[in-house]
């Protein structure tokens, strides 16, 4: 049979790579937020849940579960095969309370010859254990603060050192928001839930960093709120301060949002902002979308909003700064990692 195991067991299951996490729920559920690294194989779909609730409610336990069994009898064979081929040979399931729905699946798929583990208290019980983490959480290592205009490439900048094995935290990729006016398009943000979960797993990966590196953010990315420890963090950091050239900033800005794949979506999010801008400038960036001249759209952006506003904020804060002044990302680059700390030998590997 099954056997049932803690949120501290399955994240030792998780740091061995030994088990694969399977999400039980409905699709909408786990949309909605999931434990990261899990795949979903619903028991019940979103129409079939809300079925059986309406059973549970309105006429009894016992019809609730007849119905059940009614449903899952027929998809049996399927649901069992798709458990089979979800990664290692040890799978732990879970639904939201630790309830029926994961003690069903791991019951059938044990009976079939899987090695099946149960996740006690279910989704909710990790969802406490990650509120509880965070709230632990009194400060962090130090950090180097990647900050500067808009468009000075600093999440491309975040993303390449990491490839090269410094220790950063993303928190826009947690968020997948880019934290401007503009910043979900072609993106799904995350809610809180899930910025929560990310974020507190790269806290365990980077748990003996000597330093963190991140991109100065506000207290908002989007719809998310940061915790106070991350601010604090923040505010303490050494900032390095990337300076580039408006054309630079503008190229960068075009290729990463893509403009001309989510033009709506940008005259959308323009107009949120468009009485903010002085009224000739914001008819001429009215124009430049319409007639997708967005490099001038974007630097009439850059000069009369973004730039002003950043500057605001940044001499709000009096930080110790390293100033980056580059032609491009690739300098950029080159020249943080010249002055950052060199990493302990074996800080990449245990971090993996």
């Amino acid at each position: 049979m099954f056997q049932d195991i803690t949120v501290e067991e399955l994240l030792e299951l998780r740091r061995k790579g030994e088990a694969q996490l399977i999400d039980v729920r409905s699709p909408s559920e786990y949309a909605e937020s999931t434990i990261p690294g899990s795949v979903n194989i619903p028991l019940f779909d979103d129409k079939e849940r809300a079925e059986i609730g309406t059973l549970y409610k309105q006429e009894s336990v016992e019809a609730a579960k007849e119905r059940g069994l009614e449903i899952v009898s027929g998809k049996l064979p399927g649901f069992i095969r798709e458990i089979a081929g979800s990664g290692p040979p040890r799978k732990v399931v879970f639904c939201w309370r630790g309830g029926m729905r994961s003690r069903t699946s791991a019951t059938l798929a044990s009976l079939m010859g899987h090695k099946m583990y149960r996740l006690t208290g279910g989704f909710r019980a990790y969802r406490r254990w990650v509120v509880e983490t965070l709230e632990g959480i009194a400060e962090l290592p130090p950090c180097y603060v990647v900050n500067g205009f808009t468009g000075t490439g600093k999440t491309e900048l975040l993303a390449r050192l990491r490839e090269r094995g410094y220790p950063v935290l993303d928190l826009e990729w947690m968020a997948q928001h880019r934290g401007s006016i503009f910043g979900h398009i072609g993106l799904s943000p995350s809610n809180q839930k899930t910025f929560d979960s990310r974020l507190v797993h790269e806290l365990i990966r980077l748990k003996d960093a000597p330093y963190l590196i991140l991109e100065a953010e506000s207290k908002r990315i989007g719809k998310i709120v940061l915790p106070e420890f991350l601010m604090k963090a923040k505010e303490a950091g050494t900032s390095l301060y990337v300076e580039m050239p408006i054309e630079a900033r503008v190229a960068n800005i075009v290729g990463d949002y893509k403009p001309a794949e989510h033009k709506e979506d940008f005259v959308r999010s323009f107009e949120r902002i468009e009485k903010r801008i002085h009224t000739p400038v914001a008819a001429e960036i009215r124009a430049s979308l319409a007639e997708d001249r967005f490099e001038d759209a974007a630097r009439l952006l850059l000069l009369h909003y973004y730039d002003p506003r950043y500057q605001y904020a940044t001499e709000q804060y009096e930080q110790e700064r390293i100033t980056i002044a580059a032609a491009g990302v690739n300098e950029a680059l080159e020249m943080i990692i010249r002055g950052l700390p060199k990493l302990p030998a074996d800080w990449a590997r245990d971090a993996s």
